[in-house]
């Protein structure tokens, strides 16, 4: 059975240094070392560091192999997003990713799809950059929860979405800049609690706003299962209906009435959420990710799912039919 992994990150092993280049800003720079690790420095101080397979892409196809899937769709790491940067730089930054994982992409077609990243600050270029990928191969594009914490329904973002359908462009919205994230760093809250919420306010933010209204063909995909959308939206559509004088104010349309007419990923570490979320998206709208090569993430992609006792039928629909309708590509391109 064809595995496709529509949700997995990397990074160029040798950056710029986007610091010494701009004058300004937290950008990353990564810092190789000698065990095969790279630590990423944000501003000239320490974010993290990451293991050689954030970009080595043989490594990864090895890696993958001994899960079982052949394919990766591929995007940056969203702390690469850099929405603060002045627009030019960000879109200069935004070309460097995106070459890399189309050049990536060339090579090896068969094993890599990519997401590109854009400027989202700044909408005329980001459209620029949108059009110049789908010139180059790419289906979709990958973007934050929020831009520079402006809501996605914001009326500045609405070229972006409307050309991505337009262009038959897919969108993931993956998580970032979380809400609350400097009042609750401890226990890794801001990975725990703040991720899934970020997310949600993005899927209700699109839907409350009147984005996916009025871009019925605009095909999105939000990571980490939804976050917190869906296993609360019986009290978000309690809020719509007892009070639609704060909720529905641009559209109102019920948010149940949008279930099913987005994309999931399927990453809840958990059978039976997994199973909750099956029940109301249909597995038509649910797709295999892992957030590799992350350890929050699935790291034995979909092994849970595999056990399971759902039927093959909707366990094909996850582990690939799913992710091909989205970025609307073919089957055939992979066997």
């Amino acid at each position: 059975m064809l595995k496709i992994d529509m949700h997995s990150h990397i990074l160029p092993k040798e950056m710029p240094d986007w610091f010494g280049k701009f004058g300004y800003g937290d950008f990353i720079q990564l810092i190789q070392k000698q065990n095969n690790t790279a630590d990423m420095m944000q501003g000239g101080k320490f974010f993290r560091t990451i293991s050689e397979n954030c970009w080595n892409e043989d490594l990864r196809i090895k890696e993958y192999q001994t899960k079982n899937t052949s394919v990766q769709v591929v995007c940056t790491i969203p702390v690469m997003f850099s929405y603060w940067a002045k627009g030019e730089d960000c879109l200069e930054l935004s070309r460097f990713l995106n070459d890399h994982i189309a050049d990536l992409t060339a090579r090896y077609p068969k094993n890599y799809i990519g997401l590109a990243t854009l400027p989202m600050q700044d909408p005329e270029l980001a459209i620029k950059e949108l059009e110049r990928c789908k010139k180059i191969g790419f289906p979709g594009i990958q973007i934050g929860s929020n831009i520079n914490q402006m809501n996605l329904s914001d009326p500045f973002f609405f070229p972006i979405f409307e050309a991505c359908e337009k262009l038959g462009m897919a969108v993931m919205i993956h998580p970032w800049q979380m809400m609350g994230f400097n009042e609750i760093q401890k226990y890794w809250l801001p990975w725990l609690v703040g991720m899934p919420a970020e997310t949600s306010r993005a899927a209700c933010s699109l839907i409350f706003g009147g984005v996916l209204e009025k871009l019925p063909q605009l095909r999105i995909c939000f990571s980490h299962a939804g976050g917190a959308f869906l296993p609360t939206l019986g009290r978000i559509e309690h809020g719509f209906n007892c009070r639609p004088d704060l909720v529905a104010i641009d559209n109102n349309v019920n948010p149940r009435n949008y279930i099913g007419k987005f994309w999931v990923d399927c990453i809840t570490h958990d059978i039976d959420l997994l199973k909750y979320i099956l029940n109301l998206q249909g597995s038509k709208k649910v797709c295999l990710g892992s957030d590799y090569p992350f350890p929050l993430g699935d790291l034995e992609i979909g092994e849970f799912i595999e056990k399971s006792d759902l039927s093959s039928e909707i366990k094909e629909d996850i582990f690939s039919n799913s992710t091909l309708e989205w970025l609307n590509l073919t089957k055939s391109s992979f066997q």
